[in-house]
C-alpha cells in the first residue's frame, strides 16, 4: 500500500510537491499571509485517495493527468474550474469529474478541505468489459447522472477510504486491492454518462449457449482465489464480454462478478467450518482472504445465504 503525509506553509515547496504527486502544475496563492497546504494519501495499485485540506486560496493550472480524478468537496469552494469549453463552480457535497484524463484544466480553491480520488482509466475498461481493440471507455459529463448516484459514489470513495486504505493489513491483501479498485470502477460507471453502454449483437446472443457457460463457471472455480476481470472470464469461455454477461443474466439471473462473489462466499463458508477454535482464525481474517473487505457488508451477504452469521460458524467449528 502507498501511503504519504505533506505539511507546509511554503508555495514554491507546495507546487513542487503537487506536480510530483499529480501532474505538472503553476498555483498561486490569493491569500496572502496564509499559504498552509495539508495532503494525507493512501493507495493500492491504479487507485490513490488524497485527503487535502487548504488555508488560502490557491489558483491551480495542471496539465493532463492521465488519470480519472473525481473531487469530493468537504468544505469551501471550488470556482472558475475549466477544461475543454467546460466552466463550473464547486461547493460542499458537490462530487464531479476533474477533467477527462487526457485534458488540462485550470480554476481556484478557495479555503477548502476536500477528497481527490485518481483511479487508471484501463479499470473501467475491466468493468465496463472492453474488447481488446475498442476504444476505451470515456466520461461524457463531469457531473453524476443524480443526487442519488452522487451520494452512492462519495460513499464508496469514503469506504475506500476507512474500510480499506485505513489498515495496510487489510489493503495489501491482493483480492481486497483487486476487489475494492473494481467496486470504485463500477461505481464511477453507475455515477456519471459514459461510453461504456453496449448490447449483445446476434452474435453474442447466439454465443451464450450452456456449453460456453459451464466454461465460464469452471474457470471461476478454478480462480475465486485470484484477482479477476469479467475479460479474463470471457476470454477462457471464449466468447466476447457481451456474449458471456448475457449468458449469466438468460440463464443463472446474475452477472459473472456475483457469481465470482458467491464463490468466494462459499470458500469464505468452508474456512470458517474448518477453522480450529483455538488456532487464532477471525472473521475478518477468513473474510479478507476471499475479498470481502467490508466485515458488516460480508456478515450481512454471509446471513443471507446460511441463516447464522459467520462468528456462530467459527465458534461451531
Amino acid at each position: 500500500m502507498e501511503s504519504l503525509t505533506f505539511d507546509s506553509r511554503d508555495l514554491g515547496v507546495t507546487e513542487d510537491f503537487l506536480s510530483r504527486a499529480y501532474a505538472r502544475m503553476r498555483i498561486g496563492s490569493g491569500t496572502p499571509g496564509a499559504n498552509r497546504a495539508r495532503i494525507r494519501r493512501a493507495g493500492i495499485p491504479a487507485v490513490s485517495v488524497d485527503d487535502i485540506a487548504l488555508d488560502f486560496e490557491m489558483s491551480y493550472s495542471v496539465t493532463p493527468l492521465g488519470r480519472i480524478c473525481l473531487c469530493v468537496v468537504h468544505e469551501g469552494t471550488v470556482r472558475d474550474h475549466g477544461y475543454h469549453g467546460v466552466e463550473d463552480e464547486f461547493g460542499p457535497g458537490d462530487v464531479v469529474l476533474f477533467a477527462p484524463p487526457d485534458l488540462p484544466y485550470a480554476g481556484r480553491i478557495c479555503n477548502a478541505r476536500y477528497t481527490i480520488t485518481m483511479l487508471d482509466p484501463a479499470l473501467l475498461d475491466q468493468v465496463a468489459g472492453r474488447e481488446d481493440g475498442a476504444p476505451p471507455v470515456r466520461l461524457t459529463g463531469h457531473r453524476p447522472q443524480s443526487a442519488a448516484a452522487a451520494r452512492h459514489l462519495a460513499r464508496t470513495i469514503t469506504h475506500l477510504r476507512e474500510g480499506v486504505l485505513s489498515d495496510p493489513e487489510v489493503a495489501d491483501q491482493p483480492l481486497i486491492a483487486a476487489t475494492a479498485a473494481q467496486h470504485l470502477a463500477a461505481s464511477v460507471l453507475a455515477a456519471f454518462p459514459s461510453t461504456a453502454l453496449a448490447e449483445p449483437t446476434a452474435a453474442d446472443r447466439n454465443d451464450a449457449h450452456p456449453v460456453m457457460l459451464r466454461r465460464a463457471l469452471a474457470f471461476i472455480d478454478d480462480h475465486a482465489d485470484q484477482p479477476v476481470t469479467v475479460a479474463e472470464i470471457a476470454a477462457a469461455a471464449h466468447v466476447t464480454v457481451r456474449a458471456l454477461q448475457y449468458a449469466f443474466r438468460r440463464h443463472l439471473d446474475t452477472t459473472p462478478l456475483a457469481h465470482l462473489r458467491r464463490v468466494r462466499l462459499t470458500h469464505a463458508h468452508r474456512d470458517l467450518v474448518a477453522a480450529d477454535q483455538d488456532g487464532g482464525t477471525t472473521v475478518t481474517e477468513v473474510a479478507a482472504r476471499w475479498g470481502f473487505h467490508h466485515p458488516g457488508r460480508f456478515a450481512g451477504l454471509y446471513r443471507d445465504t446460511y441463516r447464522r452469521s459467520p462468528h456462530e460458524t467459527l465458534s461451531a467449528g
